[in-house]
């Protein structure tokens, strides 16, 4: 297989790598997306909200998988609409669910994923090697995946998004499934890439807790629209810590223990 095609020139370190300009994403009469327009900024972004707000629908447009109804994007300067390859080649994104083929090893499901983003065979398991070490699993390397565990199936996931060595992460819920200790190590994972490999990445939960460990901006998305968008200080509006309770039942009780 050929070497990819040269990457576009770099964004400017304080462009957003991010456009939306009024986009809108319709199923039949559901309206996922509805008029969104924001800038993410270079770092680590969350994209927080309940399941059902958007997110995904957004980073499948933004990753040319997925056509917007109207409205306009880029990621990196490229129109995903026009160039869905040019940002695949240069993003690495971890979908929510399950992504592997039956059968192959741990290595070679990521040395796949290497290759469908353009790199050499050779250079695809290479790399393959290296980052299944980093996200911890090279000790189990040639273990078939479906011999997994959730939380290693999990950083397979993760390893098919580093393995072409992207300029930008989309991590689609990456902890959902993982007990408290597991969502901990790949929550670090995720930190680490972006404070000391310098990785700009956007993650997509419900969790508010995986969005604080790892983001220094936020998107709070609600109903397909931007609720509120800055640093996790400016949405929350200078409050530290706060703890919102549903729930059926005598509340004075309740209260009162938490008082």
């Amino acid at each position: 297989m050929d070497a990819p095609a040269p990457s576009p020139p770099p964004t400017d370190g304080s462009a957003p790598v991010v456009s939306l300009r009024g986009i809108g994403r319709d199923f039949g009469r559901v309206r996922a997306l509805d008029g969104v327009t924001l800038d993410l900024p270079p770092g680590s972004v969350g994209l927080l909200g309940p399941n059902g707000a958007g997110k995904s629908t957004m980073l499948k447009i933004l990753l040319g998988l997925l056509p917007p109804s109207r409205g306009e994007a880029s990621v990196l300067g490229v129109d995903p609409v026009r160039d869905p390859r040019g940002v695949r080649r240069r993003v690495g994104y971890m979908p929510e669910v399950d992504a592997y083929i039956t059968g192959l090893t741990g290595v070679e499901s990521v040395s796949y994923a290497g290759v469908l983003s353009g790199l050499p065979r050779s250079a695809a398991m290479q790399r393959a090697h290296a980052v299944l070490h980093y996200v911890g699993l090279g000790e189990i390397r040639y273990r078939k995946v479906e011999e997994f565990s959730t939380g290693m199936r999990q950083r397979v996931r993760l390893a098919q998004a580093l393995v072409h060595d992207p300029d930008l992460l989309f991590l689609d819920e990456p902890t959902n499934g993982l007990d408290p200790d597991g969502r901990e190590e790949i929550l670090e994972v995720i930190r680490d890439l972006s404070t000391r490999h310098g990785k700009r990445v956007v993650l997509c939960s419900h969790l508010l807790r995986d969005v604080e460990r790892t983001c220094d901006h936020v998107v709070l998305l609600a109903a397909g629209r931007v609720a509120r968008q800055g640093t996790m200080a400016e949405v929350r509006g200078g409050r530290k810590d706060f703890l919102r309770v549903r729930g059926r039942g005598e509340s004075a009780g309740f209260e009162a223990t938490l008082r």
